[in-house]
């Protein structure tokens, strides 16, 4: 007995991860970013870009996807974003880079947190949103929670939720073997068993999520040479993007996006019942870590209000090809200019 009670206890405090080291407190890192303060008391940091947004004729939110933050934001040409009077503002997701993390933190939650940004910020009543891999999946929150408030959508190879009851079980089961055996069973381990998220991406027994051991099996061939370009310019900030621990940053980002919604963004009706606001959605055919199959599917079946853009030979980094970011923007503009 006193040999199991020895195993239970060890193996509960395995699994229990560290406390984060908060921005500004005694123990954790300084706080750089210009920060708001949320209603809860949480501070969310943010990088604006463009021009000044008391002049600026179009203002967009970019939202950055998995293990990045607010500083892997993309970037259009000068002459495009002065010749448009473009304000674009990057922010840290919860727990990421300088913004406090959110324990409690849900799909819902982080949609009312861009609200309360662009609130704080004075964007106006309505702004561009730009989500990119999981942040392009909140894209599908905010379609879902605060439609009124968006001028133009652009999904940027959106995360899919392999569980999500709108996909058929074959074709959700089919993507989710595309992975590799390493990073099928983390995500499995982040919808069936949570709790276990930190202990098995930090254990040494096998290999754990590729995404966050930077393995390069994750990278498409063109993939492989726009992070090459990245990083030579100085932007791989995984420290700061991590510095407040992986769990509120990386594991809650996993359990949160793979884990139950309170929404099926599959079966989702066009929010936008004059097609008034458009909806763009841009897919690599060759991207590794968000397989293509599970994205026509959802085009399709909104392609009523939804415009599908599959870039062939290109991977998960696309928005980041020279001149890609300005191509992405023009087309979500088309519309209103």
């Amino acid at each position: 007995l006193v040999v199991l009670a020895g195993l239970v206890a060890w193996g509960y405090q395995a699994i229990q991860p560290p406390p984060p080291k908060i921005c500004g407190s005694s123990d954790g890192p300084l706080v750089t970013a210009s920060r708001i303060k949320l209603r809860d008391g949480r501070h969310l940091a943010y990088r604006e870009h463009g021009v000044s947004k008391d002049v600026a004729k179009i203002k967009v939110v970019f939202i950055h996807g998995f293990d990045v933050c607010r500083f892997l934001m993309m970037l259009c040409g000068q002459e495009l974003v002065e010749e448009l009077g473009i304000y674009f503002v990057s922010y840290d997701r919860p727990g990421y880079g300088e913004s406090d993390p959110h324990p409690s933190r849900t799909v819902k939650s982080q949609v009312s947190d861009i609200e309360e940004l662009a609130d704080q910020l004075g964007l106006g009543s309505k702004f561009y949103l730009i989500g990119y891999s999981l942040g392009g999946q909140l894209g599908w929150g905010c379609l879902k929670y605060i439609p009124h408030r968006l001028a133009g959508v652009t999904l940027l190879t959106p995360a899919s939720n392999y569980w999500w009851p709108g996909f058929p079980s074959n074709l959700s089961t089919e993507a989710l073997y595309k992975h590799p055996p390493c990073d099928y069973w983390s995500l499995r381990v982040a919808h069936y068993a949570p709790w276990l998220t930190h202990w098995w991406n930090t254990q040494n027994w096998f290999p754990i999520l590729g995404a966050i051991s930077k393995s390069p099996h994750i990278l498409s061939r063109e993939d492989k040479e726009v992070v090459a370009k990245l990083i030579a310019k100085g932007v791989d900030n995984m420290e700061h993007v991590r510095q407040q621990g992986e769990y509120e940053s990386l594991h809650r980002d996993l359990n949160v996006g793979f884990g139950n919604w309170e929404f099926d963004p599959v079966e989702m009706e066009n929010p936008f019942t004059n097609n008034e606001v458009s909806v763009h959605l841009w897919q690599g055919d060759e991207d590794i870590l968000v397989p293509a199959i599970l994205q026509r599917y959802i085009a399709e079946r909104h392609s009523s209000w939804i415009q599908y853009h599959e870039l062939a030979g290109s991977g998960h980094f696309f928005p980041y090809l020279d001149g890609m970011a300005d191509t992405i923007v023009k087309t979500m503009l088309n519309d209103k200019e």
